[in-house]
Order: structure tokens, then C-alpha cells, then sequence
């Protein structure tokens, strides 16, 4: 999607500042260690292990790698190269994230959305408005919206004599998380204080007697409800493949139907969140016998009473799910949900990122993190591996963050999963064209305990992309797999090294 113009400021432009100041240490070649000293490894001149330079020369990336590791229970640099120059995070920026919310929100916070009458009650009848209100829950799907209409109607309402608004104002409206990415990908959809579905829709084509039924449905568990505020037309066409338009207030789409194929299905990403959780929330309304009008966006937040709410899971548990999957628009939701409690007027995701950039400035006092967003998703986010293993080697870190990230598997010299491997890893992974990233922690064979971060990344390769290559870039799959190739060489080269 392409950003407007106007008075909005780019996050190329925001973070232009950001950089500058890292111009002299983050994008230059910084020294080898990070500051703090290096510890000096008790087997020295035992370890078979090749070196980490041979490693890196033997993985033949183009661009540039920077990596430490450090003692997880003192914090001492033991190797690293170009640990203070900052390369894309990705998706490992996701960890940060997870950091900040769990600190400024709170592991126990839980997102509601609530239903707020803005007249009384009489006799069943709303004489007012019913208001769906969203305070950013990303988890949000259509069985919760169920459960919420269930409690419409056990709070003794029938009628709605007013209007049926949305508000999901909560957070800052981000019209997709990253401009760069093509349309029609759904990790990047907008994002609102009031979001459904992860804001994606699923588009399902079948031939039929000829012809193309498609259908467009905000399926979860228990229901599937047809919706009109994303709507697919196939064309006669060999590409491109998707269109978009935005028109009259709906997300409107065309498919080529020669990359149909004889079916199948795919989530597309919602770009008017707000509209899509008010039309299948009045279509599960309906189902209770409680007519509602179409929806309408409210601008301010309204005032009313709360008839009836729905809660999500506790913060923790939404940030594990978030880093084991990866998902884009929990990290922003999250991310600007921390930032909104620092800082209420907090106006976009550039100003969010940037808050959250500050706060763990101040908070590990270091100077290497200037992100975009809270995803990794935009590509214009720097992060040094110096300033990632700072924060991950916090005591504050260790005990919230790493309970939660995902295990690594292991992998044997021929690249084969090895599940009763003795090196155990925790990390987050990330990936974008020609960056790849891995920070977590390694307790090794003889229970040493280590943090680490590696980003690898060819900055001028994944920035001379073209708009057509940018979902499967040429020569990208290799370069991914020779830098996971190093990355796992690199922590079997540690495991043994730092006994």
C-alpha cells in the first residue's frame, strides 16, 4: 500500500534523525567487543572449534555480519565482530518489543473491548448508541466477538434504537505496517485500538460449472461469517496477480484467474479493521436476534455505559504466542500499547518506535537500537548486536523474556534436526529479503550459560530491489540458508569453545 502524503510524517524521515546520531559509531566500522571486557575462557588453546572468522568466510555472504556472545551470568563480552554496527533486526526486534511491554505494561495486563450504551435501557430497547470499543487487543477473533454478542443479549438488549459505531482509536491508526510490502500479504495489514482476526480475511475460489465462486469470510472455530468490507472479483488477466483499491470505505480486490488453479484459499490482510469487526459483529448480533445498523466509524472516543466486555489473555502469554509465531501485528498493538501509557499523545508508529527506541536506550543504557517499528517488518530499523546482547543479558531480561522465546533445533554436521542435541537454545529468529537475524540465549553441553546475538544482513543488495521482486527476490533463498547455516555454526562453535 502506498502511504499518503500530506503532513504524516515517513518513518524513513523520523528515523533519519535517529541515525544520525549513530552515524559515527552505529553505521561505521565499530571495534571488534563491545565495551564491557573480554572474559578469558578457562580451556584457551584446548578447543577444537574453528575460529569465528573462518566461519563467516566460509558462509560467503555478501554485505555485512556482526555478531556477540557474552556470559550470561556476568555479562562479559567473550567474542563478537562488528558487534557496534547496526544492521536490519527483522523479526528478532520482536524480542525488544516483548522486553518493553512486559516492563511498562505489566506480564498481567489483558486488552478489553466493550460494548458502552450512550442512552438507557428500556424495556430491551438502547434508546442511544451502541459503541464497540477496542482498546488494542490483537488477539481479538470472531468467536470473542461471539462471546461478546452473547453478553449483549444476556444484558437484556433487543433493540438498538441509535446508531452502531466502532472506535478504535485507542491506538494510532497505521494504514499497513510496512509500505514497502506488496498489498496483498497479510502480515501487513493495518492496524487500529480495534483489530479481528489478526485484521485478515480469508478468500477462498472454487470452480464451479464453469465459473469462479469466490467467497470472502472472517472464519475462526466456531463460525464463519460472510463479509461485504473486503470483497474479491476475478479477472481476465495473466497478471498481476492481486489488484487493490480502496473505494467507498471497503477494501476491494481483483485476482488474475489464471493463478487460480482449480481452488484454494489464502488470508488477505484488512486494511479498514474498525468497519470489518462492526460488519461481522452485527451479523453475529443478528444471529441473536438484535438488529443493528451498518457500522459507523466513531472519530472521538465515546462516553456511555459498559454493558458488556471481553478480555484477552494475560500480556505474557499473548507476547509467547507473538514470538513463537512471529506475528507483525501483535508486536505493533503491543508496542504501541507501552508507548501510549508513557506517552498518551503518542501519534503514530514512528513516534511509538521511537519511544520504545529511548526507553531501552535509558533502561540498558545503550546506544545501538533505532527502530521503526515494533515488528522488524519495516527494513529502515537498526539495531547493533552489542546493544541486543546488552538487553538480553539484563537480569530483568533473563527472567521475563527468556521463558518465553521459542527452542532452536539443533542441527548435526549434514543439516539434520537433532532433538536430544546437549546445546539447548532459546532464540528469536528473523527474516527479511537479505536479512537474517538470531539473538537468544545458549545453555551448552557442560551448563554454561551464554547470550547471543548474530544479524547478518546486505543492506544495498535488499534495497535495489525493484517493487516485483520484493516477495521472492532472485538468489534470496540461498542467502538466507548460508547465513542460518552460520548462525548454527557459530553456537556449536560457542557450546564448545565456552565450557
Amino acid at each position: 500500500m502506498a502511504e499518503t502524503t500530506g503532513t504524516r510524517v515517513t518513518r524513513r524521515a523520523l528515523l533519519g534523525g535517529a541515525l544520525a546520531a549513530l552515524a559515527g559509531s552505529a553505521l561505521a566500522e565499530g571495534p571488534v567487543d563491545s565495551l564491557r571486557p573480554r572474559a578469558r575462557p578457562s580451556n584457551l588453546g584446548k578447543s577444537t572449534a574453528p575460529s569465528a572468522e573462518s566461519l563467516v568466510e566460509k558462509a560467503r555472504l555478501t554485505g555485512r555480519v556482526g555478531y556477540v556472545v557474552a556470559d550470561a551470568e556476568s555479562g562479559l563480552t567473550l567474542e563478537g565482530q562488528d558487534t557496534r554496527v547496526a544492521l536490519p533486526p527483522a523479526s528478532v526486534c520482536k524480542a525488544l518489543t516483548s522486553v518493553y511491554a512486559l516492563e511498562v505494561l505489566g506480564a498481567d495486563h489483558r486488552f478489553e473491548t466493550t460494548l458502552l450504551a450512550t442512552g438507557p435501557i428500556l424495556d430491551g430497547r438502547l434508546d442511544g448508541d451502541l459503541v464497540l470499543f477496542g482498546s488494542g487487543d490483537p488477539t481479538l477473533d470472531t468467536d470473542g466477538l461471539g462471546t461478546l454478542a452473547t453478553r449483549l443479549k444476556e444484558a437484556g438488549v433487543t433493540e438498538v434504537a441509535g446508531r452502531f459505531l466502532v472506535y478504535g482509536g485507542a491506538l494510532p491508526f497505521v494504514p499497513t505496517i510496512d509500505v514497502e510490502q506488496p498489498d496483498h500479504v497479510a502480515y501487513s495489514p493495518a492496524v487500529s485500538g480495534l483489530n479481528l482476526n489478526f485484521n485478515r480475511v480469508h478468500f477462498e475460489w472454487k470452480r464451479e460449472s464453469g465459473k469462479w465462486d469466490v467467497t470472502m469470510d472472517a472464519r475462526t472455530g466456531k463460525y464463519r461469517p460472510d463479509v461485504t468490507v473486503a470483497s474479491m472479483q476475478v479477472a481476465d488477466r495473466a497478471g498481476p496477480v492481486y489488484t487493490y483499491e480502496d473505494r467507498d470505505d471497503r477494501d476491494r480486490w481483483t485476482v488474475a484467474d489464471g493463478a487460480l488453479g482449480k481452488g484454494g484459499s489464502r488470508w488477505l490482510p484488512i486494511f479498514k479493521p474498525e468497519l470489518y469487526a462492526g460488519e461481522v459483529f452485527g451479523i453475529l448480533a443478528r444471529a441473536h436476534g438484535i438488529v443493528l445498523k451498518e457500522a459507523e466509524l466513531a472519530e472521538l472516543p465515546p462516553e456511555g455505559e459498559v454493558l458488556a466486555s471481553f478480555e484477552s489473555g494475560p500480556l505474557v502469554e499473548i507476547l509467547e504466542d507473538m514470538l513463537y509465531h512471529s506475528t507483525n501485528i501483535t508486536a505493533e498493538c503491543v508496542g504501541m500499547s507501552a508507548s501510549r501509557k508513557l506517552n498518551p499523545g503518542t501519534a503514530s508508529l514512528v513516534e511509538s518506535a521511537a519511544t520504545m527506541s529511548g526507553w531501552l536506550s535509558d533502561k540498558f543504557r545503550t546506544d545501538g537500537v533505532a527502530v521503526v517499528d515494533h515488528s522488524g517488518l519495516g527494513g529502515d530499523s537498526r539495531v547493533m548486536a552489542d546493544a541486543m546482547m546488552r538487553v538480553l543479558a539484563d537480569p530483568i531480561s533473563q527472567k521475563r523474556l527468556r521463558p518465553i522465546l521459542k527452542s532452536i533445533t539443533m542441527r548435526d554436521k549434514q543439516r539434520r534436526p537433532l532433538p536430544n542435541s546437549p546445546t539447548k537454545v532459546v532464540a528469536k529468529t528473523g527474516t527479511l529479503n537479505f536479512v537474517s537475524g538470531l539473538a537468544g540465549y545458549i545453555t551448552g553441553p557442560g551448563g554454561k550459560e551464554l547470550v547471543f546475538a548474530i544479524f547478518c544482513a546486505d543492506v544495498p543488495r535488499r534495497e535495489a530491489l525493484g517493487d516485483h521482486e520484493r516477495e521472492r527476490p532472485p538468489g534470496m533463498m540461498a542467502w538466507n540458508g548460508r547465513a542460518k547455516i552460520l548462525q548454527q555454526d557459530l553456537i556449536d562453535r560457542w557450546s564448545e569453545t565456552y565450557r
